[in-house]
């Protein structure tokens, strides 16, 4: 069996007009969380709206055992690490981009 994708995220640059947008437009539930909106779409996969860090851009994250191992796999198949792997509260995470230079994230399954 595959790695599935178990989260999206939305980066913009005005992410609490981009909350409501999507709010008004989608009516999915959106809990402010410092200023990331955690969504909730009433099926489906959940996700986030927050600040971009960089350009805006939606990624979506594959859950995988090992995150050091698979970004090696990445890199040893073109792709290049972005944003090394990172701790935070509520996940542990890592992003990559592909060797067509899309972002993609990875989740530490829990």
């Amino acid at each position: 069996m595959g790695s599935p994708v178990t989260w999206f995220e939305v980066s913009s640059s005005d992410a609490a007009a981009l909350q409501a947008f999507y709010k008004k437009v989608f009516g999915w539930k959106i809990e402010d969380a410092d200023g990331y909106g955690i969504v909730d779409t009433g099926g489906g996969i959940g996700g986030g709206i927050g600040p971009a860090q960089g350009p805006n851009q939606v990624t979506f994250y594959i859950e995988v055992a090992d995150l050091k191992t698979f970004l090696e796999k990445v890199e040893e198949n073109g792709g290049k690490t972005v944003v090394p792997i990172m701790e935070t509260p509520m996940v542990t995470f890592a992003q990559f981009a592909d060797p067509q230079g899309n972002v993609i994230g990875l989740v530490k399954s829990s």
